[in-house]
């Protein structure tokens, strides 16, 4: 069969919709149907990916209609974000743009504000691309991901979630329902930046950071690293090389000389050569670095 790529109103394949108003209805569908379903959120991802006959779901699963999966509210963990909250609503959230700006400004950076009305923060996590942009400030904040199951409730790190390219830690029958975000540290800077083929594109590379001084020293780093390896990862020898330092431009140099070490560009990725993606990667994390560093300065 002819994949039709240009009328793109077409969705070239059969499936059953569905449509579960709670959340056991939902793990019910899931585990009955398993690899043979899809979840629907925002659709920004699958529904391209079914018009062009890349993903073939035979059960669509549309959990829009779950309430109380789309708040961001405060707690004293940090801030909560339902898994079907709309990029747009994190971009532009009060809460959010004060006590953790770093997922504002990822947010915001995130295709067109048509696509951020429609995608979902859950939706752009669970996908496992490696160039998520929301992926890497969840990452450098040591975020929790909350899932639920036929067994209740129960949570994982988000650096333990991504499994690989397209692969995350859930099991037959799990989905997500959630983030909680800790706050930043007390007078902690942040910075995301990206690199794409424009403005509106997903990202070729894009890094998040975090950085505390305290007495003109850092204090703490956190840098995260996506769409330069099959799953985001922490600048853990670039962190480990800033701590305890002033922040030099000779030490920032010294410190993102070991992003290299971090990353695992592929050969095969189409968007850039690997020698390009670990170039942009440490000139994004010096970027990264300075502005947070910049940042953390305006505190007293």
């Amino acid at each position: 069969m002819t994949i039709n790529k240009v009328n793109t109103h077409i969705v070239p394949i059969e499936f059953e919709y569905h449509v579960p108003g709670s959340l056991d209805e939902a793990v019910g569908l899931l585990e009955k149907y398993g690899g043979e379903a899809q979840i629907l959120a925002g659709g920004t991802d699958l529904i391209p990916q079914m018009k062009q006959r890349k993903a073939e779901p035979k059960h669509v699963i549309n959990i829009k209609g779950i309430p109380g999966f789309a708040c961001i509210e405060e707690t004293p963990e940090g801030v909560k974000i339902g898994a079907l909250a709309k990029l747009r609503a994190i971009e532009l959230s009060p809460q959010i743009k004060e006590k953790i700006p770093l997922l504002s400004e990822a947010a915001g950076s995130i295709g067109s504000v048509q696509i951020r009305n429609l995608g979902t923060v859950g939706g752009n996590i669970c996908t496992a691309s490696p160039s998520a942009d929301m992926a890497t400030p969840l990452l450098a904040l040591d975020a929790t991901v909350h899932i639920y199951s036929r067994d209740g409730a129960k949570a994982c790190s988000i650096a333990e979630f991504f499994q690989g390219r397209g692969d995350v830690n859930l099991g037959r029958g799990e989905f997500i329902t959630g983030f909680t975000v800790p706050y930043p540290p007390v007078g902690a800077g942040t910075a995301f930046e990206k690199v794409g083929w424009t403005t509106f594109d997903i990202a070729t590379v894009n890094v998040a950071a975090v950085v505390t001084l305290k007495g003109g020293k850092v204090d703490h780093c956190s840098i995260a690293l996506g769409a330069c390896s099959p799953a985001p990862v922490r600048g853990v020898l670039a962190e480990a090389a800033l701590i305890g330092k002033e922040p030099s431009a000779e030490a920032l140099e010294e410190a993102v000389e070991f992003i290299a070490a971090c990353v695992e560009p592929r050969e095969r990725w189409r968007r850039a050569p690997p020698e390009y993606r670990r170039r942009s990667s440490k000139a994004l994390a010096m970027d990264a670095l300075t502005r947070s560093i910049e940042r953390a300065r305006r505190f007293p």
